[in-house]
């Protein structure tokens, strides 16, 4: 029982680092996301527009789609480096449900 407290912080700090780290994952999927769709919205009548011949239709959204590609890889391999990064800190949601973020510098940097 003596070590109840030290479970239950335990406990809070975990699900503190993992809503933040959901948090954050979301905000960069939304960005990504919102990037290719504003590409979409502004460039789309390269590879939608009738008077564009067909073929510089095809060689545009292949582009795009590249591009897209790119973009997700890249954003997916910042998403995995949110779990990374956080693991440097000390994460507590405190009651007023601002997160409590504790810095350590690693030795040496």
């Amino acid at each position: 029982m003596g070590d109840y407290p030290h479970k239950r912080k335990n406990t809070h700090d975990y699900r503190s680092r993992k809503n933040l780290s959901n948090n954050l994952k979301k905000k960069i999927q939304t960005t990504m996301i919102g990037a290719l769709s504003s590409v979409e919205k502004h460039f789309g009548f390269l590879w939608e527009d009738e008077d564009i011949p067909e073929d510089k239709k095809i060689q545009m959204k292949n582009i795009f789609e590249e591009l897209r590609s790119e973009i997700l890889d890249k954003g997916n391999h910042q998403l995995r480096n949110v779990d990374s990064e956080l693991s440097d800190y000390t994460v507590s949601l405190n009651d007023d449900k601002f997160y409590d973020i504790t810095f350590y510098t690693k030795r040496g940097e």
